[in-house]
């Protein structure tokens, strides 16, 4: 009886340390949220500050004379590309996509992992989101902007090109880099984010994989809508196209990057490259299922299509290497409805995840919960 009551003590001294454990990274991880937050409302602010600071040195006042559209005072080399930028957003991205998914299947880049389950998955996470997602955002531009801001539509037309894109491209990368990361913080959320995570493979494939709920609330889409409305259309369009081509190879199988790290005469660009956008290096890194390997980091390297925001909150790493796995250690290939509308259906996989009860972070272990440590 005595050596029970001794090893229960030892349990419960053990689970309350564990417990403590978890509290004061909870707090770090708090404290550290909190001050990136402040720095990323500083980061917000800058493209609007240069803007100020071009017309006090310029004397120019494009808001006394408003244009009719953003795109009649951008410059004229632009109208020369424009129509790539089009059709690229139209339907050049699944072209792109297409294509690059045919090469690295003819290359063997899946190495077999494309089973039927992860097929469903990445196929219905690809087609159903582009039929409806547009109605959403059609929503939310043609209905509630005009509600609840009806006299600011095209207000700021008059921002130049270059300004409205460097705006965008702040407002949207950023707000998507801590959409991310949140996810990967924050245990409650994750299982939001975890179908895009699950794949046991980088490629094409896989690209779109996300389920539908995080993609729905995808808090850029509505950032970058809002400043369309507000006039800089034009800005947005090729923000969107650079952002999609750069996430895109990001996720890709084909290390386009490799060439930068072998020959040391690129070694400088390569420098800069890795550190200002996402590669398939660090990008792949975020996506591996282990971070023991010294290469794989789940816990951080959140940037989308700019790297440099983990740069400045110190949430990344640059190895300019591959991890050899991919995906969760403790994945079942759950059906891809679970995957897609989780939390509205739910894994029939006992231990899961995304099952009724099931654990909500699959592969906990001391340091705070596997995936939610502090990067």
């Amino acid at each position: 009886m005595t050596s029970l009551k001794n090893l229960s003590l030892v349990k419960t001294i053990k689970q309350t340390k564990k417990r403590v454990k978890i509290m004061a990274i909870d707090n770090k991880l708090a404290k550290k949220i909190g001050k990136d937050i402040l720095i990323s409302l500083f980061i917000y602010s800058l493209p609007v500050l240069a803007l100020v600071i071009w017309f006090q040195y310029t004397g120019e006042t494009p808001w006394r004379d408003v244009p009719k559209a953003q795109s009649l005072t951008a410059p004229h080399y632009l109208k020369f590309i424009e129509p790539f930028f089009n059709n690229f957003k139209d339907l050049g991205y699944y072209v792109v996509l297409v294509v690059l998914g045919i090469v690295e299947f003819l290359f063997g880049l899946y190495d077999n992992k494309w089973t039927l389950t992860e097929k469903k998955i990445d196929i219905a996470c690809l087609v159903i989101p582009k039929v409806l997602m547009p109605i959403v955002t059609a929503y939310f531009s043609l209905h509630l902007l005009p509600y609840v801001i009806p006299h600011a539509k095209d207000v700021f037309c008059w921002v130049p090109f270059w300004g409205g894109f460097f705006l965008i491209a702040v407002a949207d990368d950023l707000t998507q880099y801590w959409y991310h990361r949140i996810h990967h913080q924050l245990p409650f959320l994750w299982r939001f984010h975890r179908t895009h995570h699950s794949a046991p493979y980088m490629g094409m494939a896989m690209a779109s994989r996300q389920n539908f709920i995080y993609t729905v609330f995808f808090s850029q889409i509505y950032v970058t809508s809002t400043l369309v409305y507000l006039g800089m259309g034009y800005s947005a369009l090729f923000v969107t196209v650079i952002k999609s081509i750069i996430t895109l190879s990001a996720h890709s199988s084909i290390a386009w990057d490799k060439p930068f790290y072998k020959y040391k005469v690129l070694h400088p660009f390569a420098w800069v490259l890795e550190r200002l956008i996402s590669t398939p290096a660090t990008h792949h890194a975020h996506h591996a299922d282990t971070t023991d390997d010294g290469v794989g980091y789940y816990k951080g390297n959140f940037g989308n299509m700019f790297f440099i925001w983990d740069v400045i909150f110190k949430t990344g790493i640059i190895t300019r290497k591959f991890p050899q796995t991919y995906g969760l250690k403790h994945y079942k290939a759950e059906e891809w409805y679970a995957q897609f509308l989780w939390p509205i259906f739910k894994s029939k996989k006992e231990g899961s995840e995304l099952a009724k009860n099931g654990p909500e972070v699959g592969d906990e272990v001391e340091e705070f919960g596997g995936k939610f440590g502090v990067a």
